[in-house]
């Protein structure tokens, strides 16, 4: 069964920083390039990050500079450092395949709240 286990969210200050972790099966880890999504209330799903098995990254404009995706193969585990963050990064942070399939159920997802 594919698991999507997301942690590390919290209440932060604007300008400070935190880092998402997220723990995938390997099933799913091992095949495929995998991505930090984002859901502030009232808004859609974003894709934030990305990491290919190879380790290339691509960023969303709003956080590049800020955020860096990072991967760690031997633990099927996916990183996300965020810095210098602002109150327009609060949202519900996920991790999930890119692209992400019907067959893949989201996790829980972490918090992360950014207070001015």
């Amino acid at each position: 069964q594919v698991q999507l286990v997301e942690s590390g969210g919290g209440l932060v200050q604007a300008g400070g920083s935190l880092r998402l972790s997220c723990a995938a099966s390997g099933a799913i880890f091992s095949i495929n390039a995998m991505g930090w999504y984002r859901q502030a209330p009232g808004k859609q799903r974003e894709l934030v990050a990305t990491i290919t098995r190879g380790g290339g990254t691509n960023y969303a404009d709003s956080v590049k500079g800020r955020f860096t995706i990072s991967r760690d193969n031997a633990k099927n585990t996916v990183y996300l450092q965020m810095n210098s963050l602002k109150p327009e990064d609060t949202a519900a942070y996920y991790c999930n395949t890119v692209p992400n399939y019907p067959w893949i159920a989201w996790g829980q997802g972490t918090l992360v709240t950014v207070s001015s």
